[in-house]
């Protein structure tokens, strides 16, 4: 959900709908060119009491983002706040109440992506045991209400948290009490990148049902395994959900941008301050007609800004985003690319999974959505039985993916060992949100503050 603001060159002013399709289409890349790009939130708290620290408490998150400087990460400021970091492993933001994501950088192998994410917890797991600070694997505040979360001092924020009681019941606690794992996804041409996001969408429930991982809010059970999937149903339908259209024929580029031009805004970005949009149309900007720009048309950036406040299942950019994980541990922050990239990266694993989809109508997919997040593997598909039923057989899809990509590290392993938190999650039968629920209801004697030592990196 993050954009970091940078000083930035002349960005070219947009003239016709022509370059808002061809933004999508500069996106274009041969295949050995693809990467990867993961992204992965957690929560940060107190060692002593499990609060949340706000940003400039002693040992909060400024002070993470100081002590993360060692390591050659570089401040991004705004309004004289470190609010992101910059570095060779890519980005560090700041989520709406503090909690810390890395934006990984573009990589070409899955060994690659993991080994990065090893770093960058070695390094804030370093910074957090200075400051008595610890980091949660989950996709919700186990424990948390709204009020005892703290914000972080960027202007974006600010915007959205006062737009977003306006539209949904529940969008702050997407912004203030979740956290999830997504992988970008380069795509070769306009065609490519409709199977794949087709493909995408159709499976994202599978995956939301393999990392569900937030079965509990404020101390007790919510009835949900992912109660971070069921808080996108009511957060703002102009800019959610399943996206019907991606399926109807002729749908690309400019489809998308037809969608994206109707989704309302949030903000303008100028001169290093978030100008306040919530609710007007980028049609009108396009026009001239903005309100609180009279005369202004937008530049690509806006088109770039603009169009990383939408927040489907799948999104498209100049990359495809799957968006359907909750957070979780190191292993499965690796899982969630080697699924994606075994899925889509090669063309018999694409076909092979568009064709386990390719009839489910509009209402099975909705239906099968809105089922996960309290269901999980148990939802019901298309044509009779369960998610569970074809998970292993999509896993299998995914593992010969990965097989023929043939990305091999010093020890001579592909890529496919990364699966494996997902095998051991389809042969259990349990996703990770019912193994917390059973030791909640055993051995945590209804504790749920015991997930700190469960869930802890």
């Amino acid at each position: 959900m993050t954009t970091i603001p940078a000083p930035k060159k002349t960005s070219p002013t947009i003239e016709s709908r022509d370059q808002l399709i061809a933004s999508f289409a500069g996106g274009e890349k041969p295949k050995d060119a693809w990467r990867i790009g993961t992204e992965h939130e957690k929560f940060v708290y107190a060692n002593g009491d499990h609060h949340a620290p706000s940003y400039d408490e002693p040992s909060g998150i400024r002070a993470l983002l100081g002590e993360l400087e060692q390591y050659g990460w570089k401040p991004v400021m705004e309004g004289g706040n470190a609010i992101a970091m910059s570095g060779p492993d890519g980005s560090i933001s700041l989520e709406p109440a503090g909690q810390f994501e890395l934006s990984g950088a573009p990589l070409d192998s899955l060994h690659e992506t993991c080994a990065e994410t090893g770093r960058h917890l070695e390094q804030v797991k370093a910074a957090g045991e200075k400051l008595g600070i610890g980091f949660l694997g989950l996709g919700m505040w186990p424990d948390k209400t709204r009020a005892e979360l703290p914000t972080m001092p960027k202007g974006r924020y600010a915007i959205m948290l006062r737009h977003m009681p306006r539209v949904g019941s529940m969008g702050l606690d997407m912004m203030l009490r979740t956290c999830t794992i997504q992988v970008n996804l380069d795509y070769a041409s306009e065609a490519d990148m409709v199977k794949k996001f087709r493909v995408g969408l159709a499976l994202q429930p599978l995956a939301t049902a393999l990392f569900a991982n937030s079965p509990f809010t404020e101390g007790k059970p919510n009835g949900m395994l992912s109660y971070r999937s069921h808080i996108w149903s009511d957060t703002d339908p102009h800019r959610t959900g399943m996206l019907p259209f991606v399926f109807e024929d002729g749908f690309g580029y400019e489809r998308y941008a037809e969608y994206a031009l109707d989704v309302p805004m949030y903000f303008v970005y100028r001169e290093g301050k978030y100008i306040d949009a919530a609710g007007l149309s980028f049609r009108d900007f396009l026009k001239g007609e903005l309100s609180i720009l009279p005369g202004e048309k937008p530049t690509l950036d806006d088109w770039t800004d603009h169009l990383s406040t939408a927040f489907p299942e799948v999104r498209l950019k100049t990359f495809l985003e799957m968006r359907g994980a909750d957070g979780g541990p190191w292993n499965r922050i690796c899982a969630l690319p080697a699924l994606w990239v075994g899925l889509l990266y090669d063309q018999g694993a694409l076909d092979a999974a568009w064709d386990l989809v390719k009839d489910w109508t509009i209402d099975e997919r909705q239906a099968l959505r809105d089922a996960v997040p309290k269901l999980g593997l148990n939802a019901p598909i298309a044509g009779g039985g369960k998610l569970r039923d074809i998970a292993g057989q999509v896993l299998d899809i995914a593992g010969a993916g990965l097989s023929a990509r043939a990305r091999f590290n010093r020890a001579g392993d592909n890529e496919t060992g990364f699966l494996a938190p997902l095998r051991e999650i389809v042969r259990s039968g349990k996703v990770p949100a019912e193994v917390l629920l059973e030791r909640y209801n055993g051995v945590w004697n209804g504790d749920v503050s015991k997930v700190y030592d469960e869930a802890s990196f």
